[in-house]
Parts: C-alpha cells; sequence; structure tokens
C-alpha cells in the first residue's frame, strides 16, 4: 500500500454541498436586499470558509457592517439547513470501505466549521472516517497544513506516509504547504482545466481510480 492514510477535503470531494451553500447565501443576501448570485457564481466563491463566501457574494463596495450583518444571517440560516440537498458522490462509499479493508485509514480536513464537518462526517460516513476536523479556533483553515498536521500526528504518522485528496486550488495549496503528495478529483467545485491551470499534478475522474493508486493495483 501506497500510503498509510488518506485525508479527504469534504465539500466537493466527499459530497455535493453545493446546493446546500446557493440556498443559503442567496437567502442571505435576500434578507438584506442584495441580488442573488447564480449556482456557478456560489460554486466558484466556495472554498475557503462561510465568512470568505459572504465576501465574494456580496457586491463590490458593500459596507463592512453590511457584510457582518450578511454573514450573521448566513450561520443563523446554514445551522438549519447545512445539509439540505447535501449527497454523496457516487463511488465514495465502496471506495471508503476498500481503502478501510485494505488496512488504510482516513480522515477529513474541511473549512467548514468543525461542529457541521462532525455532523455531516457521522451522518453520511459513520466509521468509514477515522479523524475528521473543521475550521475552530487555534487551527487556520486551509490551505495553512494545520489541519492535515492535525490529522498525522492523531494517527502518529509521517508526511511522507499521508495522501491529500480534494477539488480545488486551495488543497492543491493545503498539500503544497503541509508537505504530502496530493490527488485531486475533478468531480467537485472547480472543472478541470481550471485544476490545471492551477498546478495540480494527478487530477482524477473517479474514486476507482483513487483506491488503484492508493492500493498500487
Amino acid at each position: 500500500m501506497k500510503y498509510r492514510v488518506v485525508i479527504f477535503d469534504l465539500d466537493g470531494t466527499l459530497l455535493y454541498t453545493l446546493d446546500d451553500l446557493w440556498h443559503c447565501v442567496n437567502h442571505a443576501l435576500a434578507a438584506y436586499g442584495l441580488p442573488e448570485r447564480s449556482r456557478d457564481e456560489v460554486r466558484r466563491f466556495v472554498g475557503n470558509g462561510l465568512r470568505k463566501l459572504i465576501s465574494r457574494a456580496v457586491p463590490d463596495g458593500t459596507p463592512d457592517d453590511v457584510q457582518e450583518q450578511v454573514f450573521a444571517e448566513l450561520k443563523a440560516y446554514y445551522d438549519v439547513h447545512y445539509r439540505d440537498y447535501a449527497r454523496l458522490y457516487e463511488g465514495i462509499i465502496p471506495m471508503l470501505k476498500e481503502l478501510k479493508e485494505a488496512g488504510c485509514m482516513t480522515a477529513v480536513a474541511s473549512n467548514k466549521a468543525d461542529r457541521f464537518t462532525q455532523k455531516l462526517c457521522r451522518d453520511f460516513f459513520g466509521e468509514l472516517i477515522d479523524f475528521s476536523v473543521g475550521e475552530h479556533p487555534g487551527v487556520d483553515k486551509k490551505p495553512a497544513p494545520d489541519m492535515v498536521r492535525l490529522a498525522l500526528e492523531r494517527f502518529g504518522l509521517a508526511e511522507k506516509d499521508a495522501l491529500y485528496v480534494g477539488d480545488s486550488e486551495v488543497d492543491i495549496s493545503t498539500a503544497e504547504n503541509s508537505g504530502v503528495d496530493a490527488i485531486i478529483v475533478d468531480w467537485g467545485f472547480r472543472d478541470r482545466s481550471t485544476l490545471e491551470e492551477k498546478g495540480a499534478d494527478v487530477i482524477i475522474s473517479s474514486p476507482d481510480e483513487l483506491t488503484k493508486i492508493v492500493l498500487e493495483q
């Protein structure tokens, strides 16, 4: 087995959550009379947490105090509607099962708030994910290496033992900053051409490809 642990991004890699984010953002914008955003616009805005998502979604020149109010509205609404439309990407559960059966450990590192990260991992993956971490105080968001390092510490492993899997330029930088190998998927929130432009070395189109690489099949 080439790697002892695979560390996954969550949104756009294991779970399709774009519609939840899209609906919640537009609810918050509409609450303050601001123009709504298209699904594709929100797709391009995600990746760096909810606060950054709102700063990108509001019109240019929106006062800081209004941005804070929109952000507060988003958080309150997201608390209730964070998984209304969430679903697994095809092939994710079989892939995780095969990795686990082969003795490979699994982790999730997400810029989503930690409590939502924990809930989604528990609800969708159960014991198929050994460790998960999301945004919380004292841990810098990706692309900082903090979350990857927490996962490595949890398992007592070195960088050479880990593979990081994500779907965006944030994930490419996270792997680089953490000193671990990376595989980037093209079924998430960025298209393949964008991933290539951002420097992704290995891009895959199905979970089966990941299994073959990790297990050296």
